[in-house]
């Protein structure tokens, strides 16, 4: 009976695993109640995390959507329209919390020519003009860096900041939704702090290309951050001896850089596939994206061959990353190309 082939598992950068250093370092932790006395590793992680984006202050949370889904109830109130990019996750995976509990009424704005970005006058538009006491009130810009379901696409410094600053001047407030920041930064070669200049509130994770297992952070003002850890315990995301988990996202936050091996082996696997026939988006970060005639049939090739990926609308979605190498990249298109 011939065993199943070993999987390379490319459904996303959210499957990675702790190594032992990693596991060293939680299994050490120093830990507190941090519901009463603020965890001392946690306090650590998130001082470390303020510094790295230039924000004033951070929290941890258990998830990139509380942390979205807070700095949402933070900014809107019942009945306001915020704006986010077609495809972005707070519009489409997030259970649509940003309308129940946030209580906003979702706009997308459609990409601008390039995929997951915005342009500065749709913004405005959107935002403008005096309007009749009845008509929806736009007050929140939702920013994505990167973007990821157009791909892992990422939007640099100078269209960042024209975004925020057309925000400003229309009188929205910002918040950025930088789960995969990290990528966006190394593939710009630029300090994560460069790509958060002028937000209201950003969210970063920790649990994808870094390599935690679990936690993400929101952050902001010192005076945001004591309203996040308010909503936080209000949707049950307090924790006690949260230092265990902390000391797992400082490990990862020495490991920013990594990511620039991710990116070249989705590279490597783009080119593969286009060679092998596959209509392939050249990717920008750890994103590949894949437009096939039949979904669930490549689906199901892709997982017989131990090389699981997940549908995007059009096609398939191959995430890369730490648990993943060179050589592992090699063997799936080994697999796909004898499939």
């Amino acid at each position: 009976m011939t065993s199943a082939p070993r999987r390379i598992d490319l459904r996303s950068d959210t499957v990675t695993r702790p190594d032992d250093t990693m596991r060293a370092a939680m299994a050490a932790a120093e830990v507190g109640d941090d519901v009463l006395d603020h965890d001392p590793t946690m306090r650590e992680l998130e001082e470390r995390a303020a510094a790295l984006l230039g924000v004033e202050a951070m929290l941890w949370v258990p998830s990139g959507s509380m942390g979205n889904l807070i700095a949402l109830m933070a900014h809107l109130r019942r009945g306001d329209r915020f704006l986010a990019a077609r495809g972005s996750h707070v519009l489409e995976a997030e259970l649509g919390t940003p309308a129940w509990l946030a209580g906003g009424m979702p706009h997308p704005l459609e990409w601008s020519g390039r995929p997951g970005r915005v342009a500065a006058d749709d913004v405005s538009a959107m935002a403008a003009g005096s309007a009749p006491y009845y008509a929806l009130r736009t007050t929140l810009l939702c920013l994505e860096n990167t973007h990821n379901f157009a791909g892992g696409t990422v939007t640099p410094p100078d269209e960042h900041a024209l975004l925020v600053a057309t925000a400003r001047e229309a009188g929205l407030k910002v918040h950025l939704d930088g789960a995969r920041l990290w990528n966006a930064a190394v593939a710009l070669s630029v300090p994560p702090a460069a790509l958060t200049v002028g937000v209201d509130t950003v969210q970063v994770c920790l649990s994808k290309g870094l390599g935690a297992p679990v936690g993400s952070l929101v952050g902001g003002s010192a005076a945001f951050v004591a309203e996040a850890r308010r909503l936080r315990k209000m949707l049950g995301g307090g924790v006690r001896q949260g230092g265990v988990l902390a000391a797992g996202g400082l490990v990862a936050l020495s490991r920013i850089n990594d990511v620039a091996a991710d990116h070249a082996n989705a590279r490597t696997l783009a080119a593969g596939l286009a060679e092998l026939g596959w209509e392939v988006t050249e990717p920008q970060t750890n994103i590949v994206l894949a437009s096939v005639p039949d979904t669930p049939t490549t689906l199901a090739m892709l997982d017989r061959v131990g090389v699981p990926a997940v549908a995007v609308p059009g096609g398939v979605r191959f995430v890369t990353h730490r648990d993943v190498l060179a050589a592992d990249i090699a063997e799936a298109l080994h697999r796909i190309k004898s499939a």
